[in-house]
């Protein structure tokens, strides 16, 4: 067992759109739009005490796959999706303790206006928002914004590590006491105490100061997902708490381990990060039934290979739809996410996009004791920091399995928290 607990949280997959519309518990999906499944879930998720939600989003609808958006809208795969942001609200006044963390893209925000965003959230929640920091990777998404294409992925970096130190400093350019609210001296804030930023950079000019206090965390969350090497180093300069994928527990064990480093040479605490690792498990009440869900899944997933490779097409921006289905691939090149991507060659589509649709690598399938024995036995070996839930076509059935059945035993063996030692999402996530 592992000797301190770990954390856990939830990746809304596919962001604020349809859930697991073609599939039974899935309720009226004639009111996808609203908030109702996902104020269900966060109230589920504050009852089991995860420390967060992550809020997935993409501005565009797809259309690299055989180059129409016809099987994206079709399966409502990567669209439809609303603004993250306008969710935020609603799930705050749901829940008290939650944190919520809105994806909100450098390639399509100014520095300010994402500044003043987050800190207008993180005011209203009362110190419980975050920023999922994502570089922007479909050309579909900058011809939104008026531009051909996206810049080469490293130069991304490049701009985004410009633009978090904008916003990181505008959030800080009020001075923690700056507001004073002095009625007999008509003085409601110092100015000596609020700094313009004056900022002209290689790519953005903002002077700044921003419009409003500092928040009550001072810098909201930061959230990363690195898995490029220039995707980790800026990941490690900047998150205090990462989400990724590995396949294997040595997999995990050595991406955390890598992070650490390149923290250390950050000049930070490694200890401040807190690496999340995606989990999708498959819960039931016997291991045989559990396995009989599983299997559905695949074959629904060899039904409707097309959504896989659609999907896949979204992420790395290669039409897969051009490849034989049974060949291995060759080696790829991708202006998108070059993790994903790299492992695809020498794989054939067909095997990639089935492994893609059931989310393959480690199999969390089983009854609840099963699958927190496993994740037990994982932190054990990886030494941290926790489990990032998904599931793209998640329903309140799958919501309980987790949030009452799973999480509950993981409680019971001391291995995640019972209690929010704190108020604000930040003191919460560093708690340990």
């Amino acid at each position: 067992m592992s000797s301190s607990p770990f954390h856990l949280a939830w990746f809304l997959s596919r962001g604020y759109g349809p859930k697991g519309w073609r599939h039974d518990w899935a309720g009226d999906q004639r009111r996808w739009m609203m908030p109702d499944l996902f104020q269900d879930l966060a109230r589920s998720m504050e009852r089991a005490c995860f420390d967060y939600m992550i809020i997935e989003d993409s501005c565009n609808v797809p259309y690299t796959y055989q180059g129409t958006h016809d099987t994206y809208l079709k399966y409502a795969a990567g669209a439809p999706k609303l603004d993250p942001a306008v969710l935020v609200p609603w799930l705050t006044m749901a829940t008290k303790k939650l944190g919520i963390i809105p994806t909100l893209s450098t390639s399509e925000y100014p520095p300010f206006l994402l500044a003043r965003l987050v800190n207008s959230l993180d005011h209203v929640t009362e110190g419980r928002v975050g920023w999922n920091i994502v570089t922007g990777s479909n050309d579909g998404g900058a011809q939104n914004y008026g531009r051909d294409k996206h810049h080469l992925h490293d130069e991304r970096y490049e701009i985004a590590d410009e633009f978090t130190s904008i916003v990181t400093q505008l959030w800080e350019g009020w001075e923690p006491d700056a507001v004073v609210l002095d009625r007999d001296r008509h003085l409601f804030a110092d100015g000596s105490k609020v700094r313009a930023l004056d900022h002209k950079g290689k790519y953005f000019s903002v002077r700044g100061p921003l419009s409003a206090p500092r928040s009550p965390q001072g810098r909201p969350v930061l959230c990363q997902a690195g898995g490029s090497p220039r995707g980790q180093r800026f990941a490690a300069r900047w998150a205090d708490t990462i989400i990724t994928n590995a396949t294997s527990v040595s997999a995990m064990k050595a991406y955390r381990q890598e992070i650490h480093h390149l923290a250390e040479a950050e000049g930070r605490d490694p200890r401040s990060i807190k690496v999340l690792f995606l989990a999708y498990p498959i819960i039931d009440v016997s291991i045989e039934a559990a396995r009989d869900r599983r299997n559905r899944e695949l074959a629904d997933a060899a039904a409707h290979l097309d959504m896989s490779l659609a999907m896949m097409a979204r992420i790395s921006g290669i039409d897969f739809s051009k490849f034989d289905l049974d060949e291995p691939l060759p080696d790829l090149t991708s202006n998108g996410h070059q993790s994903s991507t790299a492992a695809y060659a020498g794989r054939t589509p067909r095997e990639i996009a089935l492994g893609y649709a059931t989310k393959s690598g480690i199999d969390y399938t089983g009854t609840v004791d099963h699958v927190a024995g496993m994740m037990a036995e994982i932190m054990q070996e990886v030494g941290g920091d926790g489990f990032l839930i998904f599931n793209g076509e998640f329903t309140r059935r799958y919501v309980a399995e987790i949030c009452d059945g799973l999480v509950p035993e993981l409680q019971r063996r001391g291995l995640v928290k019972r209690r929010y030692a704190h108020d604000t999402f930040r003191e919460n996530l560093l708690e340990f």
